[in-house]
């Protein structure tokens, strides 16, 4: 970029962030390569001084980078990149005004989560006809049995303790996010499952360690190695995909969903604080319905 005004205000932001709010070299980069493209879209216009901007400007070279393909959130960090340099030139007295405070980028599509259907989930957490009674393997199945018998997240299975389990097996209270603490029923495979994993479990807990699920070591298991043991499980089960605790989560709600209709019900069985997190589901159960139209329907089937 040529020197000029615009460059100079970028130079003396860049030694802030630098010398001032100690940013990485890589951060810096960022922020500089996001407001050199303002700069180099400024000069096309024959601007050449930021307290001459306009939110019309900014909107329209937002618009501009997403008609060349650039994603919401890529849009959003040079947004993100304007305001603070703003910031910067208004704490010095250089502008009056942020051009870029009220401008969004548009919203960014929300991915589906990948789930699992009713037969696979079966083929992965039904025993194996060898093998089911070394007590990493009981372990491993109340584990599992537990994210998809009751929806539960990765962090709250692993920070379940004993106690918890023996207060009352026919239903679990859970802190979730926010420390939001919910009670869910606990189904009938999960309770057989966590039965065979409480009688096994003296062989490798301390007899001081509160967690319900332990190492080899006797101590409290870790998110990675739940992780790392369900994806092994999916491979000896022969599932052709890639498996994550968070997949049996969503799986335990897309098959409720299905079933019953009752998204509000899945809100709270989930511990969704906002009901618009989890009407992501809806999404999947239509999905599962326009997969079955178009296989089933006489219009819909390909000659």
């Amino acid at each position: 970029m040529s020197e000029g005004p615009l460059a100079d205000a970028i130079d003396a932001y860049m030694a802030h962030l630098r010398d001032e709010r100690r940013l990485s070299d890589l951060t810096c980069d960022h922020y500089r390569r996001d407001l050199q493209a303002l700069a180099g879209y400024l000069a096309t216009r024959s601007i050449s001084d930021w307290g001459r901007v306009g939110a019309d400007d900014i909107r329209q070279w937002i618009a501009s980078a997403h008609r060349q393909g650039l994603g919401p959130r890529s849009l959003q960090r040079r947004l993100s990149s304007v305001r603070g340099l703003y910031r910067y030139l208004q704490r010095e007295g250089r502008v009056a005004h942020d051009p870029a405070a009220d401008i969004r980028a548009p919203r960014q599509h929300r991915r589906l989560p990948r789930s699992l259907d009713v037969d696979a989930t079966a083929r992965l957490l039904d025993p194996p006809a060898s093998g089911g009674d070394d007590p990493l393997a009981v372990r491993d199945r109340a584990i599992f049995e537990l994210v998809y018998g009751a929806g539960l997240r990765l962090a709250e299975v692993a920070a379940l303790d004993a106690t918890e389990v023996a207060r009352d097996p026919d239903a679990l209270r859970v802190v979730g996010k926010g420390a939001r603490t919910r009670v869910v029923p606990v189904g009938k495979g999960a309770r057989r499952a966590l039965a065979a994993w409480l009688a096994a479990r003296g062989a490798l807990a301390d007899p001081r360690e509160p967690a319900l699920f332990v190492s080899r070591r006797g101590k409290r298991l870790s998110h990675r190695s739940i992780q790392r043991r369900l994806g092994e499980l999916a491979r000896r089960q022969g599932l052709d995909q890639p498996v994550h605790p968070h997949m049996l989560r969503h799986a335990f709600a897309t098959h409720i969903l299905e079933s019953s209709g009752d998204l509000r019900a899945v809100q709270e069985l989930l511990g969704h604080a906002d009901i618009s997190t989890t009407q992501i589901y809806t999404h999947l159960d239509f999905q599962h319905l326009a997969d079955v139209y178009d296989r089933a329907h006489p219009r819909a089937r390909r000659k």
